[in-house]
């Protein structure tokens, strides 16, 4: 890194971005330790670890098909994974030969972790540099250029921006991973243990970090709606309304993906097509609204980009907002007509409609597990453990409803306004 050198305040800042620029002139944003960031990448590693434990006790048992889609959902979620780190911080466009390496061995998530903890130490070393010395934060580092003389960003400023790239760039990665590869995943564990009737600790272990990272990537969903609707504002979660959202969401996925796996076990191949439209209908629905609407692709996704590449980044949008729907509520509607491709306002409708479909969904696949197959599947109590898969989820509804009603930020008392677009944000 270049040496700082002294400038004085008078000094012109016409080439420091606008980002950079109020992160200096304003409010000095506040960074946390990225123990969110240091979460993701233990659910990565949780998961494709205990996964490829398992790919090698079905292999060794000589299971094509469980190791077969094992692998699948294993190792596609890792490349997804990869890809999304590697796109957010546009590594292509850089020369990063190693860190590119590092993501074709799937240990991408681990390098950009110890990156963002070594940017973290680096900010808390400045920082304490700063109150050492008499220029606090009006230093600029300056370099001769072709007998030009031109200004660089600011250590600090450029360090945090660096670490809300990680931010972001994991949130999306833990939510790609949580509904495009933890949720198969986990579907697909509880389909080879009603099957087997069997529970081996490595795949309890493989589904335990399933759950979680879906449970995550859910929270995420809510923490994105809460954030939207309070735009501009520092949202920071209290103990009691964080434990509320996480056994709300752990129930409805848990007792969704259950009924799910029970009724595709009582039908084998009959299911099927009930299973894809309960998957088609949410991956259709923004591009049926789209079409009647009559509106053009958005022109803000990103710059220098093709007709082909919006459509394909709205396409994979897509299949992340169905994948999200199919095991839970998403907390926020997609509208490929909006610039923004979310709907901001608080629609109760979207969400009284989607429960209640699901919850319509829930029960005929219970009835149709216990008439078709339950006593085949579960040798004893199929009544009750119907009965108790609809409470359970009738249950998450009612943790929803009092989160919305009791504990969700009001602008009031939880919304503060702390230049939230610039300051890494914690769960």
């Amino acid at each position: 890194m270049a040496t700082a050198y002294e400038g004085t305040d008078e000094e012109s800042v016409d080439h420091v971005p606008s980002l950079e620029e109020g992160m200096i002139h304003g409010p000095r944003p506040q960074f946390t330790f990225p123990f969110s960031i240091l979460f993701s990448t233990f659910l990565y590693c949780g998961e494709v670890a205990s996964a490829i434990y398992m790919i090698d006790i079905y292999r060794k048992n000589n299971d094509r098909f469980w190791t077969g889609f094992t692998s699948i959902f294993c190792f596609g979620g890792s490349i997804m994974d990869q890809l999304t780190l590697i796109i957010v911080h546009k590594d292509l466009s850089k020369n990063k030969p190693l860190v590119l390496f590092m993501h074709f061995l799937l240990m991408g998530p681990i390098v950009r972790c110890l990156e963002a903890v070594v940017i973290y130490l680096q900010l808390l070393k400045k920082q304490k540099h700063e109150k050492e010395d008499t220029y606090v934060s009006t230093t600029r580092r300056k370099i001769l250029q072709n007998g030009s003389e031109v200004t660089l960003e600011w250590e600090i400023a450029h360090s945090i921006r660096t670490l809300c790239m990680h931010y972001n760039a994991f949130k999306r990665m833990a939510l790609i991973q949580a509904f495009l590869g933890s949720v198969p995943q986990l579907t697909y564990q509880l389909y080879v243990t009603f099957t087997a009737r069997k529970l081996p600790l490595g795949r309890a272990v493989l589904m335990t970090f399933a759950l979680i990272s879906t449970t995550y990537g859910a929270i995420l969903c809510n923490m994105l709606a809460i954030q939207i609707k309070y735009d501009d504002y520092k949202i920071n979660l209290q103990p009691l309304e964080f434990i509320c959202i996480t056994i709300w969401r752990c129930l409805e996925i848990t007792s969704r993906l259950v009924i799910l796996v029970l009724f595709s076990a009582s039908l084998k191949l009959r299911a099927v097509p009930f299973m894809l439209g309960v998957l088609m209908i949410p991956l259709l629905e923004p591009w049926v609204e789209f079409w009647r609407s009559g509106a053009k692709f958005p022109s803000n996704t990103e710059k220098n980009i093709s007709w082909v590449g919006t459509l394909a980044m709205l396409m994979l949008v897509t299949i992340l907002y169905a994948g999200i729907n199919f095991s839970c509520w998403s907390a926020v509607k997609l509208r490929l007509a909006d610039r923004e491709l979310i709907d901001k306002s608080q629609n109760w409708g979207h969400m009284a409609l989607h429960y209640s479909i699901r919850l319509t969904e829930n029960v005929i696949m219970v009835v149709v597990f216990r008439l078709r197959g339950g006593k085949t599947i579960i040798y004893c109590c199929d009544s009750l453990i119907a009965l108790q898969l609809i409470i359970t989820y009738l249950l998450s509804i009612g943790f929803m409803l009092l989160f919305h009603q009791y504990l969700h930020p009001g602008w009031s008392d939880k919304a503060l306004p702390e230049y939230a677009e610039t300051q890494p944000e914690e769960i």
